[in-house]
């Protein structure tokens, strides 16, 4: 206290100038129109540069977060490529290993609903990209939606969180399979059917697609069962799936084309016909 007390008599002639200043300087301000608006926007640049600044900061923030979840998914296909005995493991998706049959396209999501009963994904992608309707659309974490529609730049998706959409899964460690299906309840959970009751299920087994249609190769992650039950006949199982994506915080998503799909439906509607 003693040592502020100083300061101030010490530089006493020199404060007193500084509080006359100031006073003078709002006295100014208040009394003149042009001051007061060349003050006000000298304020509004200064807290415009502040605001400016925060918001670059915490788009960093969220730059790093989805960076971090690229650097995982690229440290992840590393592995798969120099670890041969992960390549064992034929229900795990791994683009290189699907390189011979499926084509990867890299996109963004621009807008994504989810609280309604038909939702949809915009992505920045379309026809000019190679685009085109009924390519699957996964992300890191796993199986996001169908494309439905394209333009030139843009493309539309059918998201898992559509009641329209019915998708082919299975039990990664059987190959029962159902189908999928959403019951607008939650945004976090997907519904299975058609599991017979034999098969052999545990609340916290993992859910893949099947590969039983030229959209999704076998072994793209859905998620874990989170509870099941029987159905009405006691015949086939109706279980609630936990989403391994959390689909209403999508940005990157990779869009998945089988190149033979023209061949297969080719020789299918040949049999059909005949």
């Amino acid at each position: 206290m003693q040592q502020i007390i100083n300061f101030i008599i010490r530089n006493k002639n020199f404060l007193l100038s500084l509080l006359l200043f100031s006073i003078s300087m709002v006295f100014t301000i208040q009394t003149h129109s042009y001051h007061k608006s060349r003050f006000i926007n000298s304020a509004n640049f200064l807290t415009g540069g502040i605001y400016n600044s925060i918001n670059n900061f915490t788009g960093y923030l969220s730059l790093k977060s989805q960076n971090q979840v690229l650097a995982e998914e690229n440290s992840r296909l590393k592995m798969l490529l120099f670890n041969s005995e992960s390549k064992k493991d034929s229900t795990y998706l791994d683009t290189v290993s699907y390189n011979g049959t499926y084509k990867f396209t890299l996109a963004n999501v621009i807008r994504n609903t989810y609280s309604g009963t038909n939702n949809v994904l915009l992505l920045n992608r379309g026809k000019n990209d190679g685009l085109k309707q009924d390519l699957g659309v996964i992300s890191s974490k796993g199986i996001v939606g169908i494309i439905d529609g394209t333009s030139k730049h843009y493309a539309t998706v059918i998201s898992v969180l559509n009641t329209i959409n019915k998708i082919s899964a299975q039990l990664k460690k059987t190959n029962h399979f159902g189908t999928l299906y959403w019951d607008a309840k939650s945004p976090n959970f997907i519904q299975l059917t058609d599991i017979p009751k034999i098969a052999p299920i545990v609340k916290g087994d993992t859910i893949i697609t099947s590969g039983r249609s030229s959209i999704f190769p076998k072994g793209i992650p859905i998620g874990i069962i989170n509870d099941f039950k029987l159905d009405a006949a006691e015949n086939y199982y109706e279980i609630n799936i936990k989403l391994f994506n959390d689909m209403t915080n999508l940005e990157h998503v990779y869009t998945i084309e089988n190149i033979d799909t023209a061949e297969i439906d080719s020789l299918l509607n040949k049999n059909t016909d005949e």
